[in-house]
């Protein structure tokens, strides 16, 4: 899960795509500012080429617990209508979907 990238996918009924990102550069403001440029354009992108897709974010649980679950973070989450995927790397799971 370190690598980052863009991947289409289905949750259910729902058409998803999901940017992975590994949050581990030495900054996390850098490693935030990085993804939530990348998720503004992605989002633009498929709104035009396919809107039935939803975007999220896949970040793991440390990442999470670091930035958005702190009350900035959770004003960030609402205010840009992020879409989240959080996972543990060492179960390998989706441990919370935050739409």
């Amino acid at each position: 899960m370190g690598a980052e990238r863009l991947i289409a996918a289905e949750k259910g009924t729902e058409k998803i795509a999901v940017e992975v990102k590994s949050f581990i550069g030495p900054s996390k403001i850098e490693d935030l500012e990085d993804a939530l440029g990348q998720y503004v354009l992605y989002r633009f992108s498929l709104k035009n080429a396919a809107p039935e897709r939803l975007l999220f974010l896949a970040i793991h649980e440390d990442a999470y617990a670091g930035i958005f679950d702190k009350p900035d973070g959770k004003a960030l989450l609402m205010e840009e209508h992020l879409r989240l995927i959080v996972f543990s790397i060492d179960r390998e799971e989706v441990v919370k979907w935050i739409s």
